[in-house]
């Protein structure tokens, strides 16, 4: 099995809803075991700034799938939802990265790993922190230290009473 790291952003139809039902589906996504996920994070929209903040949260999965497969299924996974690419950085149901998959370093036509802009976005880096703080990943750096260095950059966590510890139940 291996491990990879999702995020997760929404800012159409009630979006802590989305979100919270995309970490559902991703506990059942077949070849994948969610292992934990982060808090929901607000955030203000990126690139397209005429449109409602973002909700976002990272998940940690567990694998057997290779990287394009999973990039498939979390593709599908976001049309099941409604997701509609209108045009770049436009309003979303749902949107699913594929951050970083367990030390592979990819550069395809429809994947790049690890995610080529994942260090700058504070939406990515502060929720990931969250459930990989001591973690630093080739290719990307120090979790902790990119996150501090993004962290004033209009993420706000969310309470999120429904998940205390961030962890699934098995």
């Amino acid at each position: 099995m291996t491990l990879a790291y999702v995020a997760l952003g929404s800012n159409l139809e009630q979006p802590q809803q989305q979100v919270r039902a995309a970490l559902a589906a991703l506990g059942h996504l077949d070849g994948a075991t969610l292992l934990r996920h982060s808090s929901l994070y607000r955030t203000a929209p990126v690139g397209y700034a005429d449109q409602p903040d973002f909700i976002n949260a990272v998940a940690l999965l567990d694998t057997e799938l290779p990287p394009l497969r999973l990039l498939d299924a979390l593709l599908a996974l976001e049309q099941r939802f409604g997701r509609q690419r209108s045009f770049r950085n436009a309003p979303r149901v749902l949107d699913l990265d594929l951050l970083y998959y367990d030390g592979v370093f990819l550069e395809e036509p429809r994947l790049i790993l690890p995610h080529p802009r994942m260090r700058e976005r504070a939406f990515v880096m502060v929720p990931l922190a969250e459930i990989a703080a001591g973690a630093t990943l080739p290719g990307v750096g120090d979790i902790a230290a990119l996150a501090a260095d993004l962290a004033g950059s209009g993420v706000a966590r969310l309470d999120d009473e429904s998940n205390p510890n961030k962890q699934e139940q098995a």
